[in-house]
């Protein structure tokens, strides 16, 4: 009782609190949600909610006339004449009668082409009247799930901090963000929130901002993750058909155009739906577009709605967009799951140029106290109205964080999953002191993964303990100490591993770190072949590609952001080398053959080592700077967003020394260069560079050679072929001197495969590389590839295939990459 007390108190103050509120509706008395309502010749707005309710608060109290537009109804016009507030307002808005111009009648002729062109050529006058603003800007985002199982991959959901009821359905996340914004296009943005509300986190702050709400149709892509074409982009002839369906007159007398926009092929990246031209100035009034998710490579999407309204003011001549909405569906398993955004723009100032400073790196900046703003201020300020589920959902879900947040409720929960059972020896055992914020777990025997199989151990497997303290964590401290044991029963040797991470704040990440203990690994310290990939090779085709040696090691290192965009990593490190060899012969096939040694330079000598028991002291200095960084300052941390216009540079320094004999000892410096371009409409490139030189490395230990990333499985695990030689021998041209690594991929996203007749039902993506490799003591490795991704079945496309050509001092090999996305999981 006590909780519905406070939510008709909430309702009631929400009622008040508005200077004028009421309900639009049809003539039929049905609720229209998102009506646009703005006060004339002023860029004041707000929309209705779901249930047709609104509230707008006026900045004038004088004798004002305020406008409701909705999509395919007249726009109505009311006088407020009262100086009485709040005022009540109910509207019963009528539905637009359609006409057509005359010339619709020829069929010879499509009138729809004629408008396009003109909205096309006015494109640039139209989008330059609003490309440098500032504005109030509110967004309220809403996720729900329907029939959410009781475990998802046998793992317990529960009911997601009291969002689900018994039949797995309920809100999962609401947020409320007020912003000022200040924005010119292309991409400069300058937002500062004044005041962020998350549903059951009030020490929380939402996500929702203006960054992620710029959706032009001015410009000639609209940027879903793939670029969509907008209905008015320079070539959208090519991917649209278009239909004048009707005209009809604004508040303002402008004869407002109704286009009907249906795609030419139906797996391209393109809009369906209506997009509103206003004639003579044809500037976009709204538009009403759908997303299907095959089409922007988003298989668990099945739709996404964009609606936009503008309004015209008088005395600027300028279309503005003052309310905007994307609605979401998608599932997956029977899961249903629904989004909505709601975007309201108000209070424009359009101006003709910034001051030179006004934009800086940072892009969003949450004010301290933005977070603490109480009920009052929001039932004041927020131009939409809550619906009775939402107030309901700020209500209930703030109580149960208070109550699930105290110590009582806390350590009853912690004493119902601390207790031990005996499985749990097998499965894993976590023990939790949620008020104190630490936690302590072991691993099990059983998890997966943590099997595996090569010809040095044998069987091995992996388990190990974790100490977790987050208790520091809004202010970004958090510590973990960790240990793992592997086990091999072929060799019969235990090896233990330990690690310590600190991190010290959420501002510049500086993070220390120590780790140390025994160890096998691969020679290539990137770890080319996976535990998972091998172990299938090994025991159904005998083929022992990982190639390991034993490592005893102790390391100190330390982690910061030392500037806007530039990380700095340090490390020193004592090792202890020492060479390990087969230990058995177990296949499930091919029993009659052996496998090949564990000598990656001499797969056939099983006596002599490829280094010799060795000690060695090294340093590792490394920056990675992303040129043009961008990022979001909020009172629990800053927030790194990568500019995607440059690229991500890496210099690296290494220094072998103190070795037990001179040989080993060594200087190396390298450098990487990353990139990723997306072009238009016509897919993207990706770019990986990478060079080095070693010096005074004559007769180092082979560990410290430069290996490079070959695969001899014909098994993909990445998303992206950018840092692997698809067919190249693992070890075949590890260097000790100058090196230098190319890796380009470019994909279509679609743009050609969607255009070939039976190949573009597959939804497929249309892959290219090139691939090249130059050291000194051998021809360069050159590797041309051409494949599709996006394969599968339904919804779920995580399968590629790749067509490999190698060439080295002639034509090398070639063969087939089969890309298992999903695999990258089990490791």
């Amino acid at each position: 009782m006590k909780k519905y007390c406070l939510l008709l108190i909430s309702l009631i103050s929400i009622t008040n609190n508005a200077q004028i509120k009421g309900t639009v509706s049809d003539e039929k008395g049905n609720p229209l949600p998102f009506v646009t309502i703005f006060q004339e010749e002023t860029y004041n707005g707000t929309t209705s909610n779901e249930l047709g309710k609104y509230e707008l608060n006026l900045k004038k109290t004088e004798n004002q006339t305020v406008i409701f537009q909705y999509l395919g109804f007249k726009a109505q016009k009311a006088a407020i004449q009262t100086e009485q507030f709040p005022y009540s307002l109910d509207v019963k808005m009528v539905e637009e009668s359609y006409s057509l111009n005359e010339v619709v009648i020829n069929t010879k002729i499509n009138p729809a082409i004629a408008i396009i062109k003109n909205a096309i050529a006015s494109k640039k006058e139209n989008t330059e009247k609003t490309a440098r603003f500032k504005a109030d800007f509110y967004s309220r985002g809403i996720f729900k799930l329907k029939n959410a199982p009781k475990k998802i991959f046998g793992q317990k959901i529960g009911d997601m901090d009291g969002s689900l009821d018994s039949t797995g359905t309920g809100i999962i996340s609401l947020s409320e963000t007020f912003s000022k914004i200040t924005f010119e296009k292309p991409n400069n943005l300058k937002e500062i929130v004044t005041a962020s509300k998350v549903s059951g986190r009030d020490n929380d702050y939402s996500y929702n901002t203006a960054r992620s709400s710029f959706y032009d149709f001015y410009d000639n892509t609209v940027d879903f993750k793939v670029n969509m074409i907008s209905p008015i982009a320079n070539n959208a002839f090519n991917y649209y058909k278009y239909k004048l369906e009707s005209t009809f007159y604004d508040e303002n007398n402008q004869m407002i155009n109704k286009i009907k926009v249906t795609p030419k092929r139906d797996s391209e990246p393109v809009f369906e739906g209506y997009i509103y031209i206003a004639e003579d100035s044809w500037a976009i009034y709204a538009v009403h577009l759908d997303i299907k998710g095959y089409r922007m490579k988003e298989e668990f999407v099945d739709v996404m709605t964009l609606k936009q309204n503008f309004s015209y003011n008088r005395n600027s001549k300028i279309w503005a967009k003052n309310t905007q909405s994307l609605e979401i569906t998608a599932g997956a398993f029977g899961i249903k799951f629904t989004g909505k955004y709601n975007y309201v723009y108000s209070n424009y100032e359009f101006v003709n140029s910034f001051a030179k400073k006004t934009f800086t790196n940072e892009i969003t900046n949450v004010e301290i106290n933005s977070n603490k703003k109480d009920s009052l201020f929001w039932n004041n300020n927020r131009p939409i109205p809550l619906t009775f589920e939402e107030s309901n959902d700020y209500i209930r879900k703030d109580s149960i964080y208070k109550v699930r947040n105290s110590k009582k409720y806390l350590d009853s929960i912690d004493a119902k999953g601390n207790k031990f059972k005996i499985q749990k020896i097998l499965t894993g055992y976590t023990y939790k002191n949620s008020t104190e914020k630490h936690s302590f777990s072991y691993e099990g025997l059983l998890n997966l993964g943590s099997l595996s199989f090569n010809t040095v151990q044998g069987y091995n497997f992996d388990t190990g303990f974790r100490y977790t303290n987050w208790k520091n964590q809004e202010k970004g401290k958090n510590t973990s100490i960790s240990t793992k044991l592997n086990y091999g029963f072929s060799d019969d040797r235990l090896r233990v591993t330990g690690s310590f991470i600190h991190r010290f704040n959420n501002q510049d990440y500086g993070t220390l770190y120590l780790t140390g203990g025994n160890t096998v690994k691969q020679f290539n310290a990137e770890q080319p072949i996976s535990k998972a990939i091998n172990t299938i090779s090994s025991l159904a085709f005998k083929n022992n590609y990982m190639k390991l040696y034993n490592l005893e090691f102790a390391t100190i290192g330390y982690s910061q952001d030392i500037a806007n965009g530039v990380n700095l990593n340090g490390k020193i490190e004592s090792q202890q080398r020492k060479p390990l060899f087969n230990t058995t012969d177990f296949s499930y096939f091919n029993k009659q053959n052996l496998y090949t040694s564990n000598n990656p330079l001499a797969p056939d000598d099983f006596i002599t080592p490829v280094f010799e028991k060795h000690h060695l002291m090294k340093i590792n200095l490394n920056a990675k700077i992303n040129f043009g960084n961008k990022y979001s300052s909020r009172p629990d941390g800053k927030f790194n967003i990568r500019n995607e216009i440059y690229p991500t540079l890496y210099l690296g320094y290494e220094k072998g020394f103190a070795a037990n004999e001179k040989k080993y000892e060594f200087d190396h410096v390298n450098a990487r260069l990353n990139y990723e371009a997306a072009l238009g409409n016509k897919g993207n490139i990706g770019l990986n560079l990478k060079a080095g030189k070693f010096f005074n490395a004559e007769n180092i230990s082979f560990v410290d050679y430069k290996h490079f990333n070959g695969n001899q499985t014909h098994i993909g695990q990445t998303e992206r072929y950018l840092n692997v030689f698809n067919i190249l021998p693992y070890y075949s041209n590890s260097t000790n001197d100058r090196y230098f690594e190319a890796h380009a991929e470019y994909n279509d996203e679609g743009y050609i495969m969607n255009k070939i007749p039976l190949l573009n039902k597959l939804k497929s993506t249309l892959i290219l590389g090139a691939h090249s490799l130059s050291t000194p003591n051998l021809k360069p490795y050159t590797e041309f590839t051409v494949g599709l991704d996006n394969l599968g079945f339904g919804k779920f496309k995580m399968f590629r295939v790749d067509y490999v050509r190698s060439y080295q001092n002639g034509f090398q090999g070639d063969g087939v990459i089969f890309g298992l996305k999903f695999l990258n999981i089990l490791e």
